[in-house]
């Protein structure tokens, strides 16, 4: 944030006086993650999202259960059981571990891709959302609230053509 404040002086400080002059600066804020939680998709895409985690749950409960159930199988019949059967059943044992292990990790990567394919394109809707207010509105600039990026920007506050052209006179 203080980053985000410290950009917006200086860009105020290093504008030209003229386009200064008559035209009032107007600077705005939005806050993505309330857009995120309160908009229609971003309700819709956390339900969906919940849908997804529940059917994920389920499905490693389960797997969870079918371990545990042979565990205590294996402990019941231990003494029973000859070497080359209880090694059997250990490594048969292992392998569920692995695969259960290998679920949760999958089921993970597929919740977090799944989550960032909705939030990406909620939020590529919003900055397009967000340009146009800027242009209609006569936005100097506008911020996001928590990351203090600046998502709209007047083109005359834009100074990236003087710095990369003294930068390169800099390094002649």
């Amino acid at each position: 944030m203080k980053k985000g404040i410290a950009l917006l002086l200086f860009v105020l400080f290093c504008m030209p006086v003229s386009s200064m002059g008559s035209d009032a600066i107007k600077i705005g804020c939005i806050d993505f993650q309330k857009v995120l939680n309160e908009s229609d998709a971003g309700k819709k895409a956390k339900a969906d999202l919940e849908t997804l985690v529940k059917s994920k749950q389920t499905t490693i409960d389960e797997k969870g259960k079918t371990i545990e159930k042979m565990k205590a199988d294996l402990e019941k019949q231990a003494s029973v059981l000859s070497a080359d059967a209880k090694k059997s059943k250990e490594e048969e044992l292992e392998k569920l571990l692995r695969e259960y292990q290998r679920l949760v990790q999958d089921s993970q990567t597929e919740v977090k891709k799944k989550e960032l394919e909705l939030t990406d394109a909620i939020i590529k809707d919003m900055r397009q959302i967000v340009d146009k207010i800027g242009e209609e509105g006569s936005y100097t600039l506008i911020m996001e609230k928590t990351g203090g990026m600046v998502l709209y920007a007047t083109k005359d506050i834009d100074i990236t053509e003087a710095v990369i052209k003294r930068y390169n006179q800099s390094k002649k």
